[in-house]
């Protein structure tokens, strides 16, 4: 009787252990939790800058700026806070999503061809340009004649392919034309060129390629082959693969223009979906992956918000900028 009596105090006494044991985990974790969302508070509240991919990131899946987004951005502005549209667009294809915006009314800024020009939308002032030079983009167009892709080209108004008829590329076992596609998208007349690499006798912001989502990543690597170490080359959609200049990035053209502005890393937000984006989410004080970003990409964000199709970023604006007021 005496031994069952130890025994029962024993597992008592442990079971009272193991109970404190988890109300001190408990509590550890939501004090620091606390102390987190307190820091990260005053730490958003530093916010100057916020930096936004713009497919799949600002615009939602019909390529619209919602009137909830619109309304956030514009609101931020006019508390003095600055706007980048980081895309692999070209400037062209990003002008009226800044006037939208009303960008340029504020000196907003255009970070475009994946970050090799950077303008300023109110003054026009290209603050950053860095192009491949003439024999580096001879070079790449060359070699991608040996593979089953369409290259494509831009100059002044026009987007420069080989043949505007050989359109269309299989996207979830559908035809897409993804020439019409990129031309819209960048506000450019189509021109056909049958030797883009002697047409292309200019400094190049980039090459875009298109082809099969199957296709590119079966054969990315022989593509980029050649340059991997003397050009930037990267995934900017399941179907685009695209060149510029070594060691060309969004975050290396917000640093270059941003930096002799006074703005600091820390005071920067960043909004991204891909690829191309993992640079400006590491690069920034407060990363943030939409929901319906890569994997990889959410893994090296501080956040995930909702989706663009969700207002993700008016969420997070909202949530964590509440000293401004935003709608």
């Amino acid at each position: 009787m005496i031994i069952f009596f130890h025994l029962f105090s024993l597992k008592l006494l442990f079971m009272i252990n193991i109970t404190h044991l988890f109300v001190y985990i408990f509590f550890y974790i939501n004090i620091t939790n606390i102390i987190k969302e307190k820091n990260r508070g005053t730490y958003m509240n530093d916010i100057k800058v916020i930096v936004m991919d713009v497919d799949g990131t600002l615009t939602n899946s019909k390529k619209i700026i919602t009137k909830k987004t619109k309304e956030t951005l514009i609101e931020a502005q006019n508390n003095g806070i600055l706007l980048v549209l980081a895309s692999g667009r070209p400037t062209s294809g990003l002008i009226d999503f800044a006037k939208e915006l009303e960008m340029d009314k504020h000196h907003g800024l255009l970070v475009c061809f994946n970050g090799s020009k950077v303008i300023d939308c109110e003054t026009n002032e290209i603050l950053f340009n860095e192009t491949m030079t003439v024999e580096e983009g001879q070079a790449v167009l060359e070699h991608l004649k040996k593979f089953n892709i369409k290259p494509m080209i831009d100059k002044d108004d026009y987007l420069y392919v080989n043949d505007v008829f050989d359109c269309n590329i299989q996207i979830k076992n559908e035809p897409f034309n993804i020439i019409q596609y990129e031309a819209r998208g960048g506000k450019f007349k189509l021109c056909e060129k049958d030797n883009l690499v002697a047409f292309a006798d200019y400094p190049l912001n980039k090459i875009l390629t298109a082809g099969d989502p199957e296709y590119l990543e079966e054969h990315y690597k022989e593509i980029m082959e050649p340059f991997k170490d003397s050009l930037s080359c990267m995934f900017t959609a399941p179907f685009y693969f695209e060149f510029t200049a070594k060691g060309i990035d969004k975050a290396k053209a917000l640093d270059t223009v941003l930096t002799p502005m006074g703005y600091k890393r820390e005071e920067i937000i960043a909004f991204g979906d891909w690829h191309n984006d993992i640079s400006i989410i590491k690069y920034a004080g407060i990363g943030i992956a939409m929901d319906n970003a890569v994997d990889v990409l959410k893994k090296v964000a501080d956040e995930i918000t909702f989706s663009n199709d969700e207002d993700g970023i008016a969420h997070i604006l909202n949530k964590c900028l509440p000293i401004y007021c935003l709608t």
